[in-house]
């Protein structure tokens, strides 16, 4: 059974710094694409980050370029988000999920969440002082 579980959100101050963590079960990392979402109140779910190593594929949002790193451990079938310098507008549920391997087209597009599967319940991130 594929699944996926997200962990390590928590109420963090502005400038802080958290590590998100995606454990996932029955897949091999190195055949699917691995994404990080969020979801503000009021406001439609977007792509944060996502990665296929089948081609180094990574794509970071622009509102989070240079402060956000994904990264994989697949021994332990995890993915991670770091996320420094953290912003109130960052404040969301975040999620991870799974999709087709490889470069857009070819492989599912981080700036269309519908194109990702198996999607885990979100942890949340609140960033305020």
């Amino acid at each position: 059974q594929l699944q996926v579980a997200e962990s390590g959100g928590t109420l963090v101050q502005p400038g802080g710094s958290l590590r998100l963590s995606c454990a996932t079960s029955g897949f091999n990392l190195e055949h699917w694409s691995i994404g990080w979402f969020r979801q503000a109140p009021g406001k439609e779910r977007e792509g944060v980050s996502c990665f296929s190593s089948v081609d180094n594929y990574t794509y970071y949002a622009d509102s989070v370029k240079g402060r956000f790193t994904i990264s994989s451990d697949n021994a332990r079938k995890t993915v991670y988000l770091q996320m420094n310098s953290l912003k109130p507008e960052d404040t969301a549920i975040y999620y991870c999920a799974t999709g087709l391997p490889g470069s857009p087209p070819f492989g599912a597009s981080c700036r269309r969440p519908s194109e990702f599967s198996n999607w885990g319940q979100g942890t949340q991130v609140t960033v305020s002082s």
